[in-house]
Formats: C-alpha cells, sequence, structure tokens
C-alpha cells in the first residue's frame, strides 16, 4: 500500500503508526504536509464493543473540540471508505517515555487537568499512555475515542496506573 484517497485526496503512506481497537494510523505525506490517515478496520475486539466506527470517529471528535481537549485537528473524514486524514503531531507517546525509562510526571498536571475538563464536559478519553503525545511541551491526545463519563473508567481510577507503569503491555 503506497497511497490512500480521501476524498479523493492522496496521501502517501511512509509507515505504520499503530493499530488500535478501531483502526489503522499510517504517518503520510500530502503535498509537502505530513498526516495522519486512520483506516477504520472491522478486526474483533473482545473487550470492546463498537457501533458505527466511522460516524464514532467523527461524533468523538466533535464531543472532544466542544469540551476544549487537545487533539489533532481532523482534515477530512471519507465515510464511504472509512478513512480520516488528521494532523499529524510529532514527538513521543507518553507510552514511548515511559518505555525509554524518561519520567512523565511532569505532564501529570496536564492529564489531571484534561481529565477534569473531560469529565465536566460528561466524557471519558482513552487514558492509555500511547494515546498521548507530547510536542512543544504540550500534551495531545491522539485519539479521537471518548465515552460518556464513568467513574470506574476515570484517569483517576483506571488510567493513572498505566501512566505510573504498573502493567502488563499486552493488557490493552
Amino acid at each position: 500500500m503506497d497511497l490512500l484517497t480521501v476524498n479523493g485526496a492522496e496521501y502517501r503512506i511512509i509507515r505504520l503508526l499503530g493499530k488500535g481497537k478501531g483502526g489503522y494510523s499510517y504517518l503520510a505525506q500530502h503535498k509537502e504536509k505530513y498526516v495522519v490517515v486512520k483506516q477504520i478496520h472491522h478486526e474483533p475486539c473482545d473487550y470492546y464493543q463498537f457501533g458505527n466506527k466511522i460516524e464514532a470517529e467523527k461524533n468523538d471528535y466533535l464531543r472532544l473540540v466542544n469540551a476544549g481537549i487537545r487533539v489533532p485537528r481532523m482534515i477530512d473524514i471519507d465515510i464511504g471508505n472509512e478513512r480520516i486524514a488528521k494532523e499529524y503531531v510529532n514527538g513521543d507517546t507518553i507510552l514511548e517515555m515511559i518505555e525509554k525509562g524518561i519520567s512523565v510526571s511532569g505532564f501529570l498536571t496536564q492529564i489531571y487537568d484534561m481529565a477534569a475538563v473531560a469529565k465536566a464536559s460528561g466524557i471519558n478519553i482513552d487514558y492509555y499512555p500511547s494515546n498521548f503525545v507530547v510536542n512543544g511541551g504540550l500534551l495531545y491526545y491522539i485519539d479521537y475515542e471518548c465515552n460518556d463519563y464513568s467513574d470506574e473508567w476515570s484517569f483517576e481510577n483506571w488510567g493513572v496506573k498505566y501512566w505510573c507503569g504498573k502493567f502488563d503491555k499486552d493488557e490493552n
């Protein structure tokens, strides 16, 4: 796969960034800009139930933006091909920093602030550390997944253990 199109715009695939519950994310280039192209997949996931994934991505993005969560800008969405082009946020993920032995304690204030904003907006985000990139000292939530708020899935009750490095990588 060298090219993916999103509503007719061609994106040259550079490399796979990662596979999540809902899709594959690729670093791509469009004209002179780096972007992320996410291709929705329909592979089974035994711990998460999905409805219409592409519609959920669109709706969740709007919920996150309206809540004030720092996310990469959605550039385009191709409903028919189940693809999204979004801004590329260059930097290490929190998970990469943890794996390299780099302290992430300097970002705890930002994640607690983000969690408070999410809770006040009635949503939870996926606090797993691979979903957060540091760029210019700022923390970005690079996934668009969010759900209605539940204490069980809050940062304090679920996410913090992953940020502290006390987890089995095969768990997520």
